[in-house]
């Protein structure tokens, strides 16, 4: 586990946090512009030191004020992506992945750059790179250090849409294939989505939220972040059967409820996350017959949010152990009648794919 418990003051804003994270997988550190996100991960780092605290990585202590334990980030074994590559213009691309090596390790080497997929680029110089070429090179520079941690600082922000998505497929295969734990901050959305398994939200230097990503994008202390068009559900589910006569696969949120999706290429058994908008979903006291809507979901209200400003009403929904979202008006909600605690019947009118190969 990663421990971390610190407090820094940085001139107006108190970096105050106390959060457990795990030891694999991608933890997105999520939050408005100064809320505290870079300054975070500097401190994981070693980069700045805080005033008081402790940080354990494993069983390694990085950080003990009470001790006077403090690491220089030379021998923390953290690797640290920025958000501009910061490659040597003067070394070609083999040049910069092998700078900071301590030992050589072909075999490393051969399988980071194939990961990676930037064989065809190493005799080339940074200055010939797209950006996207760029941040690959970064992120092999850093993962052939061998760290134990890996750190990664908005490293999509200055990067055009085409090169984003020219990235995002190596970062999702980065998540699948290296052991051991990554910090990605971030304020967009939808990387969160693409890469993310757990996930932190700061505002002004406190953990607001934090814990696996399906349980925090789908708290109360997320949703005001999100427009309304934006506010949704994750849900973890596995694949059952593909439909005989159309296709659409469904897929399991429990022993006894499911879901159709558009047609997936996966397995019996295999892991994907869905993503269910709010407003896509409508409430019934009744199970509707002969309906268009093909996921129809026994569920019971679980919270009740009003929100007399937008003339909405924001209800949760448990079904099993997952919890799912629903939007609808004030009319709607007086005239159901709705309470916590309630059956109910949730309509669903769109579930989108968002990340497969999910652990389980």
């Amino acid at each position: 586990m990663l421990a971390i418990s610190v407090r820094q003051q940085l001139g107006d804003l108190d970096l105050d946090v106390d959060v457990n994270l795990p030891l694999t997988g991608i933890t997105a550190v999520f939050g408005r512009s100064g809320a505290g996100k870079t300054s975070f991960i500097n401190i994981l780092s070693g980069l700045t030191m805080p005033d008081q605290g402790r940080i354990r990585l494993g069983d390694q202590v990085l950080f003990d004020s009470n001790t006077g334990t403090a690491l220089p980030p030379e021998q923390r074994h953290i690797g640290y992506v920025f958000q501009d590559a910061r490659l040597f213009p003067h070394y070609k691309v083999k040049g910069n992945l092998l700078y900071g090596c301590k030992s050589k390790d072909e075999q490393h080497f051969t399988d980071v750059v194939k990961l990676l997929g930037i064989e065809a680029l190493l005799d080339r110089y940074p200055a010939s790179l797209s950006g996207g070429e760029k941040q690959r090179v970064a992120i092999g520079r850093a993962l052939l250090t061998k760290p134990a941690m890996l750190l990664m600082d908005e490293p999509l922000a200055s990067l055009d849409l085409p090169r984003k998505q020219e990235l995002l497929p190596y970062l999702e295969r980065l998540a699948k294939e290296v052991n051991i734990p990554i910090l990605y901050v971030t304020h967009s959305l939808d990387e969160i989505l693409r890469l993310a398994d757990h996930m932190v939200m700061l505002h002004q230097g406190k953990v607001v939220a934090s814990g696996h990503v399906n349980s925090v994008w789908g708290s109360p202390e997320m949703r005001p972040w999100l427009p309304a068009k934006e506010q949704s559900s994750l849900l973890s589910v596995r694949v059952n059967f593909d439909h005989p006569n159309y296709a659409l696969t469904q897929v399991m949120l429990s022993q006894h409820d499911f879901l159709w999706v558009n047609k997936l290429d996966k397995q019996r058994g295999e892991w994907v996350r869905v993503r269910i908008h709010s407003n896509d979903v409508s409430l019934t006291r009744e199970k509707p017959q002969q309906t268009s809507i093909r996921n129809i979901l026994r569920a019971r209200i679980d919270k009740i949010q009003r929100d007399e400003q937008n003339e909405r009403v924001e209800v949760r929904l448990r079904i099993g152990e997952s919890q799912l979202w629903a939007n609808i008006t004030l009319w709607a909600a007086d005239e159901l009648n709705l309470q916590v605690g309630e059956p109910i019947f949730a309509q669903i009118k769109g579930v989108s794919v968002t990340r497969d190969d999910l652990a389980a």
